[in-house]
């Protein structure tokens, strides 16, 4: 499937939530960023695939990574949430979804389950 063009507004939107991390999101991102090192796996932040700009993208292993805050647990993003999971299904990306609370709670545990899915647990 021929990658989707990416819209300079979602593309300048990515760069402003890059610099608008949560707490979670960038204990997240400091272990991510040494999958490289260690598997040899990139991981990108805040990227835009197609429509959508993810939290957390390993491309080569085609996985989203979700930190979902509370308002994900509101019915019509819920909603949304499903349909943009399809979608990244649709391209091939398998999606991960995290709450806040997890990353709080179970940081190891989220590790883990990442490491397991890419293939290197």
């Amino acid at each position: 499937m021929a990658p989707t063009a990416i819209e300079p507004i979602a593309i300048k939107r990515a760069r402003a939530l890059r610099r608008n991390m949560t707490e979670g999101e960038r204990k997240l991102w400091f272990e991510l960023k040494e999958f490289r090192r260690l598997y040899g796996i990139h991981a990108r932040k805040q990227a835009p695939i197609g429509p959508y700009i993810v939290d957390f993208v390993l491309h080569e292993k085609k996985l989203v990574i979700e930190v979902d805050g509370e308002h994900h647990f509101m019915p019509e993003q819920m909603e949304k949430d499903r349909q943009r999971d399809a979608w990244l299904g649709q391209q091939g990306y398998h999606v991960l979804r995290f709450t806040t609370g997890d990353l709080a709670n179970s940081f190891d545990g989220c590790i883990e389950e990442i490491l397991r899915e890419v293939g290197a647990m």
